[in-house]
């Protein structure tokens, strides 16, 4: 659970994340730095790798689209996206690289 750069904030969590656009496909690369790897098959155009992001984000963790919140990043690849009713074991589970 420690390789997850992820953090308790209250009812939430809040990610730490690294972002690849223009990738072959969408999937949990591992670490980079201090932040979790995630490659988008999306490119970095009008908000499609985001949009991206938040899809894959909500499928993987199996939560609602609208309990991820984009907090930090939308135009940078360092992220921080906060994810309501979730705990930091919970997502370290669900979030393990390919």
């Amino acid at each position: 659970m420690s390789w997850l750069c992820a953090e308790r904030s209250g009812e939430a969590v809040l990610l730490s994340l690294h972002i690849q656009p223009g990738a072959r496909k969408t999937a949990v690369a591992g670490l980079h730095g201090d932040a979790l790897k995630i490659r988008l098959a999306a490119p970095p155009v009008d908000g499609r790798a985001n949009e991206c992001l938040i899809d894959f984000l909500a499928a993987t963790l199996a939560v609602a689209k609208s309990r991820i919140e984009l907090v930090s990043g939308a135009s940078s690849r360092s992220k921080r996206v906060r994810v309501d009713g979730m705990s930091v074991a919970q997502a370290a589970a669900r979030l393990q690289p390919d």
